[in-house]
């Protein structure tokens, strides 16, 4: 059987026709109601990044659907359940009518959510859960009102992070250049919005924090180093979502003792790390929240149907980097 899939080859996108997947021992096989889009569909789009430039892929992992068959060691879920996910970056993404993901990376779409609410959040979500606590070491719920400086916070992981770190009892200041992406930071929760286009000592100051324990950094590094250096306490901690671009002046870090780590949402699948089911676990529980009404979706922006040239006017408005949220397509 064929099924409709969205085709990138050699840094373009093509509407085709791709035989219909078939589930392996622990994997679910999906029909794809929403996708959203992000920053790493962009990357992989790229002619040669990551295999030949003529090699063709599937791309998409944000992905929300119902489940249609599951692989005989499937112990989580069964035929019609509702399901949202990130997946794993190696495997042929979600822009396609049909698409296979492990259980362990899966977890039931949030009842109070459609499909393309719920395709928002997956990849975003566990990008901010991961780093706030596990890099930066916070408890989910329960925390003294610190602050925490959230650096491009009007973006897809930003949005989400904002909603987490203000539910985990942190005092959120987010960071944003224009008046409606700050609009939009205080819309999700954030107690304070600065402006990262300008130095931060100045407006840190003037809100109340000359310097914040922790920083959650994503966008990119070089510009805001040491923006971030000044910014934080001794002994604080830094999480960034991109590496650098470039040298860094490491002395900065090291005569505040300050510890850096880099959170990259996919390292569980890629490396099928003894914990991978912590996505379902992380998924599960964002859901309940979700249905409890703590957390709401990020969704901006719905494109229909789901074809190449909808994805690509997705992704020329992601190469523009002033999208706030998150942009969905869905409906085949």
């Amino acid at each position: 059987m064929q099924v409709k899939a969205i085709v990138a080859k050699e840094g373009r996108l093509f509407d085709a026709e791709r035989p219909k997947p078939v589930p392996g021992p622990r994997d679910l096989l999906v029909r794809v109601h929403a996708v959203a889009v992000n920053p790493v569909d962009t990357i992989h789009l790229t002619p040669g990044f990551g295999g030949p430039s003529d090699q063709e892929r599937i791309l998409g992992w944000d992905a929300a659907g119902v489940v249609e068959a599951v692989g005989p060691e499937v112990t989580l879920f069964r035929p019609g359940d509702e399901v949202y996910y990130a997946g794993d970056i190696t495997r042929p993404g979600a822009f396609s009518e049909f698409h296979v993901v492990d259980e362990r990376l899966a977890g039931r779409k949030p009842r109070q959510l459609d499909f393309a609410e719920a395709a928002a959040l997956p990849l975003t979500s566990l990008t901010a859960w991961e780093g706030l606590f596990e890099r930066l070491a916070l408890h989910p719920e329960r925390n003294p009102a610190h602050p925490v400086l959230i650096i491009g916070a009007a973006g897809g992981v930003g949005s989400i992070a904002v909603q987490l770190a203000r539910y985990a009892g942190l005092t959120v200041i987010g960071t944003a250049s224009r008046p409606e992406s700050s609009a939009w930071v205080r819309t999700m929760g954030a107690h304070h919005v600065i402006d990262h286009s300008r130095p931060f000592a100045d407006q840190l100051r003037d809100i109340g924090y000359p310097q914040v324990p922790y920083v959650f950094a994503l966008n990119v590094v070089d510009p805001h180093w040491e923006n971030m250096m000044a910014a934080l306490v001794p002994g604080g901690r830094l999480c960034t979502i991109l590496p650098p671009r470039g040298p860094l002046d490491f002395r900065l870090m090291a005569d505040k003792s300050i510890t850096w780590s880099i959170e990259a949402m996919f390292t569980r699948p890629k490396h099928r790390t003894p914990d991978m089911d912590e996505h379902h676990r992380i998924l599960t529980r964002l859901a309940e929240w979700v249905d409890a009404g703590k957390i709401r979706t990020t969704l901006r922006e719905r494109l229909t149907p789901i074809n190449a040239p909808h994805v690509q006017a997705a992704f020329e408005q992601l190469r523009s980097r002033r999208t706030i949220g998150k942009i969905v397509l869905e409906g085949f």
